[in-house]
Order: C-alpha cells, then structure tokens, then sequence
C-alpha cells in the first residue's frame, strides 16, 4: 500500500471504528494529507520519516505562521495515524512517540447570557408547522445541552416526554439520557401534535425533526437556523448550535450544579472536558467582584453632620 492508501485506510477506521462524524474525518485526512504533501516536497514517504523530519515539518509550519493550537492538532493527528499504521503491522514502531507539539492555549468557551438564550428562543414564535419545530429545537437543544449530531439523530422513539427525558447517541456510539426543561416538553408535545404531522410525508420516518420534503433535517439546516434566530432576536454576535451547549453547561455550573452531574448530562468521558465550564464561572464571579468594587470607588462618601 501506498501512503495516500494508508491515509483513505485510517480514515475509513476513523468513520467506522471510532463513529466520527463526517466533518471531523475530513478534518482529519486535511490534515494528513497537508503532511503527505510536506513530504513529497521532501522526496520521502511515510514509512521513510524521522522525528527530525517531523521536527522540520513542524518548523515550517511556525514560519508560516500557523496557530499553536492548529499546530498541536496536527500533531495529535499524525501521531495518532503513525500508531494506527503500527497496530495494523504496516510499520514496526513510530518515529514520532517522543514528538510533542505547542501546548495549545486554554480558550474559555464563549456562552450567552440568560437573556440572550431566551430572546433567541422567543424568536422562534411562528406556529407553521416549519415554526413550532423551530421553537421545539431550539428548547431542546439548550435544555439538554446536546450536540448538533445527537439533535438531528434523534427519532421520536428517543423521546420520554411523560419522563421529561430523550436518549441520544453521543460520541463513539455511547448513549445516554438527557433531562428536559418543562418548557421544552411543552415545545415538543405542541410540535408533535400540531407540526410534525404536517411535515410528514411517510408514516414510516422515525425522524423527530422533519425537514420541508418530509427527510430528517440536517446539520447544516440546524446551523443557518440558529443564525438566522438569532439574527431575528437582534444577538450581535456569532451564534451557533454548539454555543447553546456551552450556554447549558455554564447556566447549570453558575447555578451550583455538581460537576459530575453536568459531566454526565453533556456525556463528557472524564471531568477534565467540564472542567473548562467551571473556569467560565469562576471567571464570570471574579468579573462580578471586580465590578462590585470599581462601582465602590466610584461612589461619593455621604456628607457627616
């Protein structure tokens, strides 16, 4: 085999093995085959490469001026296809075990404020069939903090709305339950019985959210839905499915949920992933502090007498 075989080889495990969704795989071979193309300009191949190759690899990348953060996932990237390559015997060791890129720099998820969410969910009050399901999205999204794959996987089976819960199919194929708000419920039980059915072209569609041919929505669909939301709710800033994530998971935390509980809801494997949230907090707290005393200092003594 031939290293763009061994690219199209660790891609297919990535897709069927480790059930990474679309985007991330072609992330993933972007990435690789940046690398592949580094090395043809080089005249070496794959198996041919050493860590001062790769160390070279990676100094071109500095000059270039590519981020840290992007220069450890590639790293991470080809690190993780050299291992792949071992494990199937194509190679006898990695030269790139000992290699380590940039730390990346710890970014705060960005978030909305409370008010934010709700003007973004109230601006979804069209009661077409197309609108309830919008109304019905939005809420469960932020409600159960869910991912943009599992909303648009979610069928209507998934659904307990006598329970107030939904089962989705996280990451690597791992299911578990998420909670839903009252409002949420209500969305949903409003969207089932007076939108949904009207969208429906097939009685056999298990589908929970139905696009305009009756065919499950998609992801791109969610995306511009959400901008579009929060365009019509006067939100001057990027707004995307994911941020009403990082919103449920903040919300929760400032509110004094327990990290393990918020590490379960988002399907999170250890704490470290919810951890960040709680930085967020934390920073939000410090702000507040902060404020509280510069408003102090601005204050003028009353008069004594």
């Amino acid at each position: 085999m031939g290293d763009e075989e061994w690219v199209r080889a660790y891609l297919r495990h990535l897709a069927a093995e480790r059930n990474l969704s679309p985007y991330t795989v072609r992330n993933y071979g972007n990435d690789l085959r940046q690398f592949l193309a580094f090395l043809a300009g080089q005249g070496l191949e794959v198996a041919e490469v050493t860590r001062q190759d790769f160390r070279l690899y990676l100094a071109l990348l500095h000059q270039r001026g590519t981020a840290p953060a992007s220069i450890a996932r590639k790293v991470s990237t080809v690190r993780s296809f050299y291992r792949f390559l071992v494990r199937e015997g194509h190679l006898t060791s990695s030269p790139l075990e000992q290699v380590r890129g940039p730390r990346r720099p710890r970014r705060l998820p960005s978030y909305l404020t409370y008010e934010h969410v709700a003007s973004l969910i109230e601006a979804a009050d069209d009661d077409s069939p197309q609108g309830l399901r919008d109304r019905a999205l939005l809420e469960l999204v932020y409600a159960a903090g869910v991912r943009l794959s599992e909303v648009v996987g979610l069928d209507v089976d998934d659904l307990d709305l006598a329970e107030a819960t939904a089962r989705v199919m996280g990451k690597g194929g791992k299911e578990r339950i998420v909670l839903l708000g009252a409002p949420a419920v209500d969305a949903l039980r409003r969207y089932l019985a007076e939108g949904r059915p009207f969208l429906a072209r097939d009685a056999a569609e298990r589908a929970l959210f139905l696009n305009r041919d009756g065919g499950r929505l998609s992801g791109r669909w969610v995306q511009e839905l959400v901008k579009r939301y929060a365009a019509r709710a006067g939100i001057d800033k990027r707004v995307w499915p994911h941020l009403l994530r990082h919103s449920f998971a903040t919300h929760l935390l400032d509110g004094g949920a327990d990290l393990r509980v918020v590490q379960e809801l988002l399907g999170h494997a250890t704490p470290t992933s919810t951890q960040v949230y709680l930085h967020v907090t934390q920073e939000r707290q410090r702000q507040r502090y902060l404020e509280a005393f510069r408003n102090r200092r601005g204050r003028r003594p009353h008069a004594q007498g």
